[in-house]
Order: structure tokens, then sequence, then C-alpha cells
């Protein structure tokens, strides 16, 4: 299996606001003439967003997962300066440098799971990876999830890995049962967890986690709590590695905790 890799691109030009949740994304054009729904890091959770977004879609990509591409994108200084919502200006100010892009998907349609039935393997896969990476954002309410070219694609984990918010205890982070798997919209269908845990484990070895965890660039890791010297950004990556290492190692407990919260359901 070939080593993840970013592309990087340039914003070029800003098209509309995508007003989802308090993050601002945007539709927006860069210099490869594709168009993306941009991050910003000047938004709500800042850069921790960002993370949570490209470790958890490219652990998703190296599980076979239907991801988007993700690529970074610079904002220039002198982008947005000319844009008249105040709120949106102040926004790409703060988001100077590099970003967080994903594919736009042109025509897609959001997953409705009363029109369209998932099969029990691609519903556990889809479980199990929301369980691993403690996404609390996959729900009837909001699926994050689209249907495109008769294909699913899964969108949006900016949501998890909500560790990091605090940042405090990593290691027992790693072994909650993450209880809010109760919600996940295709925990119904989610019959072959076990099955899945074996196989997903086989594929993220320490080799693969630590080469998704080098993606994430140093300037995103500047956390309180952490000083500034140059190896503050290393110590960061290697709380990540170390977390998905012992959650893995954990697997059984958020297995466990999705199927007894399947049982509730039926």
């Amino acid at each position: 299996m070939s080593k993840p890799y970013l592309r990087t691109v340039n914003v070029t030009r800003y098209i509309t606001p995508l007003r989802e949740g308090g993050s601002l994304p945007a539709l927006a054009e860069a210099d490869d003439n594709f168009n993306y729904v941009l991050k910003f890091k000047g938004a709500g959770h800042g850069t921790k967003a960002l993370i949570a977004e490209l470790l958890g879609g490219e652990i998703a990509r190296a599980l076979g997962l239907p991801v988007p591409e993700l690529v970074f994108a610079n904002l220039d200084e002198a982008f947005g300066r000319t844009e008249a919502d105040e709120e949106i200006q102040d926004l790409l100010q703060n988001s100077q440098g590099l970003n967080l892009a994903l594919h736009f998907l042109s025509e897609a349609i959001n997953f409705d799971p009363v029109v369209t039935t998932v099969d029990a393997k691609l519903a556990s896969q889809i479980v199990w990876l929301d369980a691993f990476i403690t996404n609390v954002d996959r729900t009837f309410r909001n699926t994050n999830m689209l249907l495109w070219h008769k294909e699913l694609w899964l969108i949006d984990h900016g949501a998890a890995l909500y560790f990091h918010h605090a940042f405090s205890d990593p290691e027992g982070h790693a072994k909650v049962p993450f209880t809010l798997i109760k919600d996940h919209v295709l925990l119904p269908q989610a019959t072959l967890l076990e099955e899945v845990d074996a196989e997903y484990k086989a594929i993220l070895t320490e080799e693969k986690i630590r080469e998704i965890v080098s993606l994430l660039p140093n300037e995103w890791l500047v956390f309180e709590g952490f000083d500034e010297s140059p190896d503050s950004p290393q110590a960061i990556k290697e709380i990540y590695v170390q977390f998905f290492l012992i959650r893995l190692q954990n697997s059984a407990i958020f297995i466990k905790q999705a199927q007894d919260a399947r049982q509730a359901l039926i």
C-alpha cells in the first residue's frame, strides 16, 4: 500500500459560504481549477478541527472507505480583503496560511437512511471507524455521508478525536467505550463488527498510523500547555500515535459498547 500523501493547492476564488454548523466552511476554487470544500483554521475549534478532519479522513482512506481527496489549501494574506461580509472577511484573515480542503463532489446528494439501505459489512466498517476515532457526528440528524455516482462517500470528520480539546490523559481517553455510538445512523445494520475489527487491525499497523500522523503540518501543532520549542510538534504527533495504538489494542472495549448499544435498539 502506498504511503499517504496530500497535495497542496492555492485558493484562488472564494465562491460561497456553506453555512453548516459553526465552522463556516466554503466552496472555493484553487489554482488546479478544481472546486473544494474549504475548512478554515480560523474557525471554531481552529486547527484541531482540521487535525481531526485529516486524521479521520486518511484513516478511513487507508481502510478502503471512500473519502473525497483531501488537500492542503494555502490562503494568501491578500485573500478576502474585498469580501463584503465582515464575519467571512475576519474568518479569511484569521486563516492565512495552510488550511484543509476536500474535493467538491458536484451534484452529490445527502445520504438518507430511509431511502438508501447500506449492507451489513459496509455499515460495520463505518461504525467501527467512527467508534475508533470517536466521531460524534454521523447521526440520523446529520449523517455526514453523500451519495455520488451511486456510491456512498464519507465526509466531515472534524468533530472526531474530541480528547484533544483538553489533551489530558490521552491514554485514558484511548480506552473509553464511546457511548455516543448509540446515536450512529448505521448502527442498526452493523452486525459484523468483530469480523471488521480483525480486518481493520491488520491494516492499521503502527507504521501506517505513524505515516498518517506524520502528514500533520507542524504549524497546526501549536497547543496551549506545550512550549514552542522545535520538539513540541513531534511530541504532539507522538501523543496522537499512542492514542491510536492504545485504542487499537483495546478495541474490544468499543466493539462491546457498539454491540450493546445495537442490541438495545432491537
